[in-house]
């Protein structure tokens, strides 16, 4: 069984930071989302894994390299464009050959990983195997609609009046039996090849298509809102691990990493919170649910609920929460007079000014 991971798409949900970054890499509790993923494929037993990549190949290539680093064998298949899911196991065909397979979306996040899935699937075997969740708004995603005993009756890509709540986790397990699929559907009216659409036509040519409906936790990282959740679940596991230096004016309460090389002083820190290799931290408060990655810079200021890329200083700031720094970044205090704001914004950018 093979792996077919994808992690092109340019990220415009999560502007200005994609502008310059893979979304797939992008940290969660200082490790990319990608890496997760990666992880999840190798702990299911599977080895072979192809790599779907974009515009930001090659940001991709350098963080995973050959794969060996997660055990496994990474093959790159380049999509010039984003034309959707059945559109990368279109392009995906000779190097899947006739195996089985599992897709994975690169900036998807698991909590439990794959493994019980995959057995499922390696037990029964059907020629198709969706995930599906419960969602409050399932308009934004793939949906699919059950029968009375449970099987997969229809599927639809962002309806605007969902059949159900049910909505397709980006995990799909197949049989070869898709690629006859992939080839037998029309874009839609986004231009992209639907894996929905392939499924349904499954469905319609009485494929054994299941379904398995997860009550666990999942999210698709593609925004600041859900890459926040997603860090405060997996900082809610992290052990107590002082590595760095720590001075005795500094209070550590409760989980808190700080990384071999990170330097802490007269600071509070109040975990779960962990602070990278390389930074310094300094007359600072770092609260519940921060990730603060490596080489970065935390002077006078006081931090929370965030995500801190590398490289990046806050220095004299009162109050920084709910909020995603990236990479290289400097937030200091603006003059006090005159009164006004003073902003360098990448496109498409959000911002909230207490006035």
């Amino acid at each position: 069984m093979k792996a077919l991971v994808l992690s092109g798409g340019a990220g415009t949900r999560l502007r200005p930071i994609t502008h310059t970054s893979a979304k797939q890499l992008v940290p969660v509790a200082n490790k990319a989302v990608l890496f997760y993923g990666l992880e999840s494929i190798a702990d299911a037993g599977i080895t072979q894994v192809g790599l779907i990549v974009g515009d930001t190949a090659a940001e991709i290539q350098e963080a995973v390299g050959d794969g060996s680093r997660f055990g496994l064998e990474v093959t790159y298949i380049p999509q010039e464009q984003p034309l959707g899911l059945a559109h990368a196991v279109l392009i995906a065909r000779d190097w899947l050959g006739d195996d089985d397979f599992v897709m994975y979306l690169g900036d998807n996040f698991i909590v439990g990983g794959i493994t019980d899935l995959v057995d499922e699937f390696r037990g029964s075997r059907p020629d198709a195997q969706i995930l599906l969740t419960r969602v409050p708004d399932p308009r934004a995603f793939g949906v699919a609609e059950l029968g009375p005993d449970g099987q997969v009756i229809g599927l639809e890509e962002k309806p605007q009046q969902p059949r159900s709540d049910l909505a397709l986790v980006g995990v799909y397990l197949f049989t070869p039996v898709i690629h006859d699929a992939v080839r037998a559907i029309e874009p839609s009216w986004r231009g992209e090849l639907e894996i929905t659409h392939a499924l349904q036509h499954l469905i319609d040519v009485r494929a054994d298509v299941r379904s398995t409906v997860i009550a666990g936790y999942w999210k698709d990282t593609g925004n600041v809102t859900d890459m926040l959740e997603v860090n405060r679940t997996v900082l809610e596991g992290l052990e107590r691990r002082i590595d760095g230096e720590v001075d005795e004016e500094t209070e550590t309460v409760g989980r808190v990493v700080v990384e071999e090389g990170a330097r802490v002083t007269k600071s509070r820190i109040v975990g779960p919170a962990v602070i990278g290799a390389g930074t310094e931290v300094r007359d600072s408060y770092v609260g519940p649910f921060t990730s603060v990655a490596e080489d970065c810079r935390i002077v006078d200021s006081e931090v929370e609920y965030s995500i801190v890329l590398r490289d990046a200083s806050i220095e004299g700031v009162a109050r920084v929460e709910s909020s995603l720094i990236g990479r290289h970044v400097g937030v200091t205090p603006a003059p006090s007079v005159p009164r006004a704001h003073r902003l360098v914004l990448g496109d498409h950018s959000k911002v909230q000014i207490h006035s």
